[in-house]
């Protein structure tokens, strides 16, 4: 799997085993800004744990399974983003994300999912991707906002957030909607 450029300075890298230390690193310095919206954090305790991770990332992508990336910014890890499985019989996926807390704010997580859903639909041949995001996180939920996603409704109690349930905020796109916006967008372009 290859580099998919981003930005100037955002790329998404597949992840390695020599990420470890980086990532944990970023997980660990900003536990408790993602604690708040991440149901995984209290697995992750050493750096073995997100080796483990990683490993689970590699074999999700070997199986065709969809894709998590090291989201880079000047070519540190900012944050991760990927697909949580795909669908290949209706040719449908999710995105998941994080970034760390100093790097929020400046539009690297609509990029990288702009560049990712790209991708989806047009070397994979997706036809329908969806984000849902626990209805109280505004920050997750502005960026299926600003890439045009559609809003389909609220999924109740749809995830144990540690202690108590969060409902999720369902947004989706359709290949065909996806590049039909592009070339609108593309339309309004300098040549």
């Amino acid at each position: 799997m290859l580099t998919i450029p981003v930005t100037e300075r955002c790329r998404l890298v597949p992840l390695s085993l020599a990420d470890a230390e980086e990532l944990f690193s970023l997980t660990d310095a900003n536990r408790g800004h993602l604690r708040q919206w991440l149901p995984w954090l209290d697995g992750v305790r050493r750096v073995d744990d997100t080796r483990t991770f990683i490993r689970a990332a590699q074999a999700q992508a070997a199986r065709n399974d969809g894709l998590q990336l090291a989201l880079t910014v000047d070519g540190r890890i900012a944050g991760v983003i990927g697909h949580h499985h795909v669908d290949w019989r209706n040719r449908i996926t999710s995105l998941g994300y994080w970034i760390g807390e100093s790097y929020q704010g400046r539009g690297f997580t609509t990029a990288a999912c702009r560049a990712l859903i790209t991708r989806a639909f047009d070397a994979a041949r997706l036809n329908r991707i969806e984000i849902r995001c626990a209805a109280g996180n505004h920050r997750s939920r502005a960026v299926p906002i600003r890439l045009g996603l559609r809003e389909e409704g609220l999924l109740r109690d749809a995830e144990w957030l540690y202690d108590h349930f969060v409902d999720h905020v369902v947004y989706a796109t359709l290949a065909r909607e996806w590049r039909a916006a592009e070339e609108r967008a593309g339309a309004g372009r300098e040549p």
